[in-house]
């Protein structure tokens, strides 16, 4: 049982990060590709300081990775876990019929 109950809880936390509507944005765009922080704020019409913040608790999550280049961070999916997910989500919610 102490298995599951540890798996529930990793489940749980992925799904609240998931919950947040900036959060998710980000998971989006970096669904299609690495992106900069520059071109997250673009994307989503968002200051630095609120992108930042939210790319903060999905690394804390560890389901995106910063790879530093000179001075410019990008960022991408960790694994194919938030893809999945994503691609769950498009089809259900963006897709057009």
């Amino acid at each position: 049982m102490d298995r599951l109950e540890k798996k529930a809880e990793a489940a749980t936390n992925f799904l609240k990060c998931l919950s947040h509507e900036g959060r998710l944005m980000i998971l989006c765009h970096l669904a299609s590709g690495e992106k900069t922080v520059t071109e997250l704020e673009d994307l989503l019409s968002a200051r630095q300081a609120a992108v930042s913040q939210q790319l903060s608790r999905l690394r804390l999550e560890g389901l995106v990775q910063p790879r530093r280049d000179g001075k410019t961070i990008y960022y991408s999916l960790t694994d194919d876990r938030s893809k999945r997910i994503m691609d769950v989500i498009y089809d259900l919610f963006c897709r057009e019929e």
